[in-house]
């Protein structure tokens, strides 16, 4: 009506007596109509709608994948609510990629204190910070005690130290590459959780196989110990594996008790990996080195 003011004009929406959404047309589709078609038959009849409850990422979501700038929002009678208009879908989006890689980052706390993070004074900071690396510190003297358990294999071959640091800095970059398709992806993807799992596996072992064929070159040239060549190779194939794994399944499991997926899963995922990466690379050097 003149004299309004509107969030949004860019569709016109078309509802029957009952006020039930029919159709929606962008004002490009009914500026290039032909004068004799009508608003319905101008309009899209197959479009995504969402409802007042829709998770609000999903909703930005399927309006990038339909190519719309709006989406309708639709009560249980199909009767139009609103509509969520292009700016707030931008926000919306801005809004979870920056709570995102704060919670991967172990961040705390969200919403606008973990957005104004760099800004906060260093205590509200660290007390946002500092909750998932005390579980890091305590994953840490984990690790410290599986090298323990594994002395005598260190001490019958000392070269078997020195490949730690690739082992479990390759095994935590393979699961954070995993970490960051699956956070949002688990909230978008419809594939049932097995095949991602799978195909996860299948690509953590090709990456290990490729990572481990580079390694024996290397390892043969420094140490000139074909065993120990071999279990950096196989170390780096299983771990990888595990790292993909274990990259997916933490944050689907996240999700499946209601979390967020993205909220803590990069700190445990760390720690879990580094242990396992560990047990890994030592257990199969105790079978084939020592």
């Amino acid at each position: 009506m003149p004299g309004n003011e509107y969030d949004y004009a860019g569709s016109v929406y078309v509802l029957d007596n009952e006020e039930r959404l029919l159709g929606m047309a962008h004002m490009a589709r009914l500026l290039a109509a032909h004068p004799d078609q009508t608003m319905l038959e101008a309009a899209r009849t197959r479009f995504p709608e969402v409802y007042p409850d829709t998770d609000q990422e999903q909703a930005a979501s399927l309006a990038i994948s339909q190519g719309l700038t709006a989406v309708p929002v639709i009560d249980g009678e199909r009767r139009l609510v609103g509509v969520i208009p292009p700016d707030a879908m931008f926000e919306v989006l801005r809004h979870e990629h920056v709570e995102d890689l704060h919670r991967l980052a172990g961040i705390h706390r969200e919403a606008t204190r973990a957005r104004n993070a760099m800004e906060a004074p260093p205590m509200r900071r660290t007390r946002d910070r500092l909750p998932w690396l005390l579980v890091g510190l305590g994953g840490s003297m984990i690790a410290t005690l599986v090298m323990s358990w594994f002395e005598a294999a260190l001490q019958s071959r000392l070269a078997i130290a020195f490949f730690v640091p690739a082992i479990v800095y390759l095994a935590d970059a393979i699961g954070t590459q995993t970490e960051a398709i699956a956070v949002r992806g688990l909230s978008l993807s419809n594939t049932p959780i097995q095949n991602l799992i799978g195909s996860e596996l299948r690509t953590g072992l090709l990456i290990g196989l490729a990572l481990g064929t580079l390694t024996i070159p290397f390892s043969l040239l420094m140490f000139h110990d074909l065993d120990l060549a071999v279990t950096v190779a196989l170390s780096l194939v299983t771990a990888g594996a595990a790292a993909t794994t274990i990259g997916l399944g933490l944050p689907w499991l996240l999700k499946r008790m209601g979390k967020d997926p993205a909220f803590g899963s990069g700190p445990i995922a760390t720690i879990i990996q580094d242990v396992l990466s560990l047990l890994i690379y030592f257990s199969i050097a105790t079978m084939l080195v020592v």
